[in-house]
């Protein structure tokens, strides 16, 4: 039952996303088909350059919709069932998680928060509590099978998992959503396990398409001023009252 670490990999994502996202910007403007004018995107014809200026210009009027026809996907491991919970709240996606009724879990991997594994009284706990676990459901399988639950031990004995025990997932969402999802998590203000988790999608999809995600993130990186009330703010914009009384 060893500690895991977060893994995250960007799988794929729709071929020629900046292309296609500058033909969907062009159909909202432009009074020709812009089916006519996917053989030159995809030639070369229209610089990528030129793309990403047009988009770019169009998303800073605050029109985003056209962004929802690209989407990526995503496999995460080394992450919690805590997290997994959180993960799943996001409505606009899609996800395939390894299930814990026909995945045998004896033995399982965890999280270990960090906070606990820095106290070493906090940490030998945590450890003893996760081997007490995994022994109540390894005895729990040997008992459901041993009257008559066969393959469906798992489904039952799984009860006493614990929200540490490790779980991996395929998730997908578009662009929009994306943005939205990076708003929330990359948000100091967001658990540790999710934040880390929504920083590594975030690095990735830069790297693929940076037109879209260059200026992501949370929502005061993006604001230039922390939404969040005076309670729950980190300190690392000003408020929004405080910048009307500075401005003022």
């Amino acid at each position: 039952m060893p500690q895991t670490r977060l893994s995250v990999t960007l799988l794929a994502h729709t071929p020629d996303a900046l292309a296609l996202i500058y033909a969907a910007f062009r159909q909202c403007y432009h009074p020709g088909y812009v089916a006519d004018m996917w053989p030159r995107l995809l030639a070369g014809e229209i610089t990528a350059e030129k793309q990403a200026a047009f988009v770019g210009r169009i998303l800073d009027s605050g029109h985003e919709s056209p962004i929802e026809h690209v989407s990526f996907t995503f496999a995460v491991a080394g992450v919690s069932r805590a997290l997994s919970h959180q993960l799943v709240r996001h409505r606009i996606a899609s996800y395939s998680q390894q299930s814990q009724r026909y995945v045998d879990a004896a033995g399982f991997d965890y999280v270990l928060p960090p906070q606990v594994a820095a106290i070493p009284e906090a940490r030998e706990r945590f450890t003893a509590a996760m081997e007490q676990a995994g022994a109540a459901y390894a005895e729990l399988q040997e008992i459901l099978t041993r009257h008559g639950r066969g393959d469906k031990a798992n489904e039952d004995a799984r009860f006493v998992l614990p929200n540490a025990c490790e779980t991996k997932v395929v998730t997908t969402m578009n662009c929009r959503s994306l943005l939205h999802f990076f708003e929330l998590r990359c948000c100091t203000r967001a658990q540790w396990e999710i934040r880390a988790m929504a920083l590594s999608m975030l690095r990735l999809c830069q790297e693929a398409l940076p037109v879209i995600f260059s200026g992501a993130g949370a929502r005061c990186e993006r604001l230039g001023y922390c939404p969040e009330a005076a309670r729950f703010t980190c300190g690392r914009y000003p408020l929004l009252e405080q910048i009307g009384s500075i401005s003022s």
